[in-house]
Parts: structure tokens; C-alpha cells; sequence
């Protein structure tokens, strides 16, 4: 359910934007997506399980607003890290 310190620490290398960067928009985002696709595959097996259900739909929707948030400030990053997340089709 939940992601490892070494996954989430890989993520944020391979999304900050320089060394010290742990917070940006585009690191949290996709720490977000890694945490619902994990919540996804829980489902399968426990779909009765609503309070995870709850957090689930609480962190879709601030993935959203981070997102709305990129596009409007940053849109060539934002269209990059949907490809690269492979969000939105």
C-alpha cells in the first residue's frame, strides 16, 4: 500500500529540477501517482476496504490540483511530466 524510502528517494531523483529539490510540484506529483497505482492493486483484492478508498480519492484529487497548478505555471514541464507519468491521455 504504501512506497518504500529507496522508491520514493529514486523518484525524487529522477524528477527534481537540481540537487536540493524535494518539494517541487513535478516530485510530488509523481510520489502521488506511485502511492495510487500501489492503492489500485490493493483494491483488487480488498474492495470492500472504504477508508483507503477515502485516501485514495483525497489523493486524486490533490494530484489534480498540483497538476492544475504546473499547467498553469509551467505548461511545457506539465505536458513533459504527464508523457513521461503517462497521465491524461
Amino acid at each position: 500500500m504504501t512506497i518504500t524510502a529507496d522508491k520514493k528517494n529514486e523518484l525524487v531523483q529522477e524528477h527534481r529540477a537540481n540537487d536540493k529539490d524535494t518539494g517541487s510540484p513535478q516530485v510530488q506529483i509523481a510520489i502521488l501517482s506511485e502511492r495510487i497505482n500501489a492503492l489500485q492493486g490493493h483494491f483488487k483484492s480488498n474492495h470492500k476496504d472504504h477508508a483507503s478508498r477515502r485516501g485514495l480519492l483525497m489523493m486524486v484529487g490533490r494530484r489534480n490540483r498540483l497538476l492544475r497548478y504546473l499547467a498553469r505555471t509551467d505548461r511545457q514541464e506539465y505536458l513533459q511530466l504527464i508523457k513521461k507519468l503517462g497521465l491524461r491521455k
